[in-house]
């Protein structure tokens, strides 16, 4: 019996030891990026067709990361940016416009915190590659309709986040990062053109599907 306890408190001990070691001392990351936020835009336009060109934004962004273990971890993004908004090839014979136009609908702010899950390949390297899966949540805020229609208004969303990374060790506490993110993200849209026409109201179904790239800097504690 003395043996048993004997192996069953060294299999013990060896498995608490290894967990510490699978732990980092440093279970927290933040990350200072530069994001270039590249919509990969489509809609579906009822009233008037036609397609949605959403412009492309360079941004600072902030993120935060937690390690579970070594190679677990959550990141939690955070940024925001504006965009310009407008309809390509729509339809306007009918208020006396051309079969192809691009009508303008101002810009809009999206504020788009986003959630990932990551694992962390070769943690004790120097070139430390990660990838990552989340939930994106976007609020669509401060939308300026523009001069053309009366008023815009997007749905907030939920969407979908894969992320693919790398950090170069420079120290124990800094490195700097390469990220890329791709998220799949959908709004309904309803644009108020009463101004142009009586009642005339456009409602859409936009996919935003952004692709962010980012470089930064990075710091442990």
């Amino acid at each position: 019996m003395k043996k048993l306890l004997l192996i069953a408190l060294t299999l013990t001990l060896g498995a608490l030891s290894l967990q510490a070691q699978t732990i980092p001392n440093q279970r927290w990351q933040m990350r200072l990026r530069g994001v270039t936020v590249m919509p990969n835009e489509s809609a579906n336009i009822n009233t008037i067709g036609g397609d949605v060109d959403i412009n492309t934004k360079f941004i600072p962004e902030l993120d935060f990361t937690y390690f579970f273990t070594k190679n677990i971890a959550a990141e939690l993004i955070l940024g925001t940016t504006k965009h310009k908004v407008n309809t390509t090839g729509s339809n306007l014979t009918a208020i006396g416009g051309s079969s192809s136009s691009n009508v303008d609908l101002g810009s809009v702010w999206l504020l788009p915190p986003t959630l990932t899950a990551q694992y962390h390949f070769f943690p004790d390297g120097a070139i430390k590659p990660y990838v990552g899966a989340g939930i994106n949540y976007t609020i669509f805020y401060s939308v300026n309709a523009g001069q053309t229609v009366k008023n815009v208004k997007y749905d907030n969303a939920f969407g979908f986040a894969t992320q693919l990374g790398i950090d170069f060790k420079l120290s124990e506490k800094y490195f700097v990062n390469l990220d890329a993110k791709y998220i799949l993200l959908k709004t309904d849209v309803n644009v108020n053109a009463s101004n142009l026409a009586p009642n005339l109201s456009i409602p859409a179904k936009v996919d935003i599907n952004p692709f962010l790239l980012g470089f930064g800097v990075g710091m442990k504690f």
